[in-house]
């Protein structure tokens, strides 16, 4: 049996969703990982783009890219409400006068910056670096704004810093969907039955977390090790969630939603495939 390249970041809503896989925790008899990439999610978009894992995480906006070669998996997306990216100053700034702004963001190929692009298409000025690093930037006054995600939305006040526009309530009023941020995708060529063998891989995986929380605690914050036990659990609780087990009808509609944007932004190029592998 061949074995299958894996990758997801060592945020904390992606090592909570795949604690049990990686640890031999749940039942998958005909599957066989090697030892997990992790890396931040702009780096797997990249990997994603050169096709080099077969199974991975990636930005809602990367898959728009690699449809031709992967498929959307139902289990281990982060989607939802109140969860999206943060526009981020040192004062208030009008929508109007973001035109021209520098504005650090975290990968081209980040669901964060298509929502920029949709949100403000005028703001041409951007500056890639990581997620991390941004607030900091911010601050220092190399930046005029910052697109946050990630752990960054519940440190960013502490630095003094300001939310401009969050993104995701953008994004929801003006669809009425949920935000789609992250998801797992499979390479198409592994064939239909092996690629839902890894779907319910998945959201086994992220059914035994939900009922071993503690148990499951040390391994993320082994990559978290900067974050506090009550940032943790917030990161988690606000990505991760039912749609994380089954993206379900308005999941997908919300990721079609975000796709055809993304096309009509002239962003995303067109594609004949389908999202899912049925």
């Amino acid at each position: 049996m061949n074995t299958l390249s894996l990758g997801f970041s060592p945020c904390p809503n992606d090592t909570f969703i795949f604690y049990g896989l990686v640890h031999n925790l749940i039942d998958s008899p005909d599957l066989v990982f090697k030892e997990p990439l992790l890396e931040d999610v702009e780096q797997l978009n990249t990997k994603a783009m050169a096709g080099e894992l077969d199974v991975t995480k990636l930005s809602f906006h990367a898959l728009g890219h690699v449809l031709d070669e992967y498929c959307l998996l139902n289990a281990g997306s982060a989607l939802g409400r109140g969860c999206g990216p943060l526009l981020i100053g040192r004062e208030p700034l009008e929508h109007k006068k973001l035109a021209g702004r520098t504005i650090g963001i975290p990968g081209k190929m980040t669901t964060a910056a298509l929502l920029l692009r949709m949100f403000s298409p005028e703001s041409d000025h951007l500056v890639e670096m990581r997620f991390d690093q941004i607030p900091e930037a911010v601050v220092r006054g190399e930046l005029d704004c910052g697109l946050i995600i990630h752990e960054s939305r519940f440190t960013y006040q502490q630095m003094g810093l300001v939310c401009i526009q969050d993104l995701g309530q953008w994004w929801e009023d003006y669809t009425g969907f949920p935000i789609p941020l992250g998801c797992i995708a499979a390479k198409r060529s592994l064939g239909a039955d092996r690629i839902a063998a890894i779907d319910q891989a998945i959201r086994a995986s992220c059914e035994y977390s939900f009922s071993h929380k503690e148990e499951c605690l040390p391994y993320i914050r082994k990559y978290s090790q900067e974050l506090s036990v009550e940032v943790v659990q917030s990161h988690i609780g606000l990505y991760v969630n039912d749609f994380s087990i089954d993206l379900g009808a308005e999941g997908i509609a919300a990721v079609e939603a975000f796709l055809e944007l993304g096309q009509k932004s002239g962003a995303l190029p067109s594609s004949g495939q389908s999202l899912l592998v049925k």
